[in-house]
């Protein structure tokens, strides 16, 4: 079954992108993407953006129509792969390169520093935390780089990395997110009560 998504604000706003049903994919619903990007106002024009299981795209999509200067979607799923390559031509986003690989794997790859990172990892799994501990320590971000991670309300995301500053934080429904900035001098930032 094909589902559609709008975009919500930018370039491409009102326009939709579609996406077929596959395990673990929920895309980031439209009031939370409002709520995150009004956070991030000031940090997305010009970004280097990383979209980490990027499933329908919604998050990467989003940050492209709003002007980030590239943007890597990193996907496993090859039919969810094939759906970010036709979104990604039928909007003619030409600074989104999309990669089908596991994100571990492709995390331990060489390192790019992104300044705005999206980790959205399949509820269940609780692979967010391990997810952020690699991009800061196999150095994937830049200074001062803001990184959102979704998980589910019920997921405890407990010891970031030290010198990660949680910004925002918020609930919607059954969904949790936060909103970090990778900063110079470490502060432990512990989730887990």
């Amino acid at each position: 079954m094909q589902n559609k998504l709008t975009i919500i604000g930018g370039d491409w706003r009102s326009r939709k992108i579609s996406f077929e049903d596959a395990e673990g994919l929920r895309p980031t619903p439209a009031r939370v993407r409002e709520t995150l990007f009004n956070w991030l106002q000031y940090d997305v024009i010009g970004s280097r953006c990383l979209d980490l299981y990027a499933g329908s795209g919604a998050l990467s999509f989003e940050a492209a129509s709003r002007g980030a200067k590239s943007v890597v979607q990193v996907e496993n799923n090859p039919v969810a792969c094939r759906a970010l390559k036709a979104n990604a031509l039928s909007l003619g986003a030409e600074q989104i390169k999309i990669v089908q690989s596991d994100t571990f794997r492709y995390l331990a790859g060489d390192a790019e520093a992104f300044t705005l990172v999206f980790v959205d990892p399949p509820f269940k799994l609780n692979l967010a935390a391990q997810t952020c501990h690699w991009l800061e320590d196999k150095g994937w971000l830049a200074a001062y780089a803001k990184i959102y991670v979704e998980t589910e309300r019920s997921c405890q995301l407990g010891v970031m990395p030290e010198n990660w500053r949680l910004l925002k934080q918020k609930i919607a429904g059954e969904v949790m997110y936060h909103l970090f900035e990778r900063v110079a001098n470490p502060v432990k930032t512990d989730l887990s009560s």
